[in-house]
């Protein structure tokens, strides 16, 4: 039995445009940028002029969307290490899977507003801030992540609450954290943090264009987003600058589709190949559902073994997910969102062009570069880390030789999440645009943890090392020894002459033998002169540090 369902690419794109109107003439005849995003500034000392001058930092968090730990909270704990830092950072970003299982309204309450309630204006009485009408103390500037899009097979809606309160699958006790319905393509979504523009009648949408699209750019007028009063996003990709730096948060769920198998004999090996693995998957899930049956909550080890159970089902629900995508794809030819990365390439473009914009960071949520178990060799992987290739190879045609010194990145930091771990890598002279490029994979904040892979920390193509893992840090050991440290980032960003000098503060809470301790890791530094392997390497001991 599946327990979600997923819309094609062309569905989500269509449901996405008709929610914001996308290029609706309105808009057009206001010289409105849907893509682009100005953050009001609180004060001089907040100003992008002094945010350049003196440095600045943001948190980021990812795959944090669960309630449904039988013993603790995790993403209680995240929250907790967030808030030491929050006074210090200039916003949070979300690298996606805000809210499990599917990304429905219903699960918003439990598992956002109750978790990040000291963020939210209102938050000391969460059951009284509704979902969609969520206002932020300090701007919290998400993407979108495949849980955010699910919806549920009617069976599976129907069972969770015919078993409820437990809501357990098929009478065993694994907590399926859904309730009547899913996203609805991204409904949910969208409701909490888009503009969604499509209830408003022509009049209406006048009044609200010229009351929230006040900010000037070269671009035309855009969203001004003001925390405290007002927080949504002007589309399900977007950008701003800040201090210099210019952010782009993507949808990778519209451009993740696995190539379809040659019809080739390789390709009919290759086929049969994948066909048996999924065989093996399934096994194992039935054995991991029957193992289930015997469990009692109420002892706590059992219980550990109940989180871990829905945990690992739920991997091995994603990776049926792109085993069925990879062997069906020839017939239903999804789309490609050619429209956003050809929109990606003309922004990266222009920011290396622009004299003003320093340093460059991309977020968003499947890792084209991850060493986490399962991940490295999936269709979705593939598919990202090509067709972003592919942007890179063009921005670097088009602005070459610009990039200086030599050795700096075409993007200074990418930020992903989908792998529930948090990954430091660094790639190779790959011979692309996407050569030297610091990658973190930061989806460690609330979900059942993953490991990291047993071929090691690097990564190959074909034969040849294309990138290395320079610190992993994600469920370890094994029995009573089993480390579970869930993770934030905080990054931080300093100017040294006309270039931007990154660092990486991992922060921790980790689980160990029924205790929680915290602590930070770093600074990890990305310039282009820094050793990575100056840093903690994959198999580092995570002892606490401060």
């Amino acid at each position: 039995m599946r327990f979600v369902s997923d819309s094609t690419i062309a569905t989500k794109i269509a449901q996405m445009n008709q929610r914001v109107r996308w290029q609706h003439p309105l808009i057009a005849e206001h010289n409105i940028d849907q893509t682009r995003l100005e953050i009001a500034t609180r004060d001089e000392a907040h100003s992008d002029e002094a945010l350049e001058r003196d440095g600045f930092s943001f948190l980021v968090i990812g795959d944090s969307g669960t309630s449904r730990h039988v013993r603790d909270q995790p993403q209680r704990r995240i929250t907790e290490r967030l808030l030491k830092h929050l006074p210090a950072c200039e916003f949070i970003l979300h690298t996606g899977d805000v809210v499990y299982l599917a990304g429905s309204s219903e699960q918003y309450p439990d598992n956002f507003i109750k978790p990040y309630r000291e963020f939210i204006v209102g938050g000391e009485k969460p059951h009284k801030v509704r979902f969609d009408k969520m206002t932020f103390k300090l701007p919290f500037l998400p993407t979108l992540g495949n849980h955010d899009y699910y919806d549920l097979p009617l069976l599976t809606g129907i069972l969770s609450q015919v078993f409820s309160p437990v809501r357990r699958l098929l009478r065993r006790r694994i907590n399926l954290d859904v309730g009547w319905h899913g996203s609805f393509q991204g409904e949910g979504f969208a409701k909490a943090f888009l503009d969604c523009l499509q209830p408003l009648s022509k009049e209406h949408l006048a009044d609200h264009l010229q009351q929230r699209y006040t900010a000037k750019t070269e671009t035309g007028r855009c969203l001004r987003y003001v925390p405290g009063e007002f927080t949504r996003l002007p589309n399900r990709y977007y950008t701003f600058r800040r201090g210099g730096i210019d952010f782009f948060a993507l949808d990778s769920n519209t451009f993740n589709a696995p190539q379809p198998l040659p019809k080739t004999n390789e390709g009919r090996e290759q086929r049969e190949k994948i066909e048996a693995y999924r065989s093996q998957l399934e096994e194992q899930m039935q054995s991991l559902l029957a193992e289930s049956d015997d469990l009692n909550v109420d002892i706590p080890e059992q219980a550990e073994r109940a989180t871990h159970i829905y945990g690992k089902a739920e991997q091995i629900e994603e990776q049926l997910w792109d085993i069925d995508k990879q062997l069906t794809i020839s017939q239903t030819e999804d789309t490609l969102d050619t429209e956003q990365l050809d929109w990606l390439r003309d922004r990266l473009i222009a920011s290396w062009q622009d004299k003003s914009a320093k340093g460059r960071v991309l977020y968003f949520h499947h890792p084209p570069y991850v060493t986490e178990s399962t991940k490295w060799f999936q269709g979705q992987t593939i598919a990202v880390r090509t067709h972003l290739r592919q942007v890179l190879d063009d921005v670097q045609a088009a602005i070459a030789p610009l990039p200086k010194p030599s050795d700096r990145p075409l993007v200074d930091l990418v930020l992903s999440g989908h792998a529930h771990c948090f990954e430091y890598l660094r790639t190779e002279d790959t011979g692309h645009g996407d050569r030297l490029i610091p990658w973190v994979v930061c989806g460690g904040s609330g979900f059942s943890l993953r490991r990291q892979r047993k071929e090691g920390a690097v990564l190959e193509e074909h034969g040849k090392p294309v990138a290395k893992c320079h610190l992993f840090i994600g469920r370890a050991g094994h029995g009573s020894k089993t480390r579970r440290p869930y993770s934030a980032l905080r990054v931080n960003i300093k100017m040294e002459g006309e270039t931007p000098q990154f660092a990486l503060v991992p922060l921790v809470a980790e689980r160990y033998q029924g205790e929680w301790s915290t602590y930070d890791l770093g600074p990890i530094a990305l310039s282009p002169d820094a050793a990575p392997d100056a840093t903690p390497d994959a198999a580092t001991d995570l002892s606490p540090q401060v």
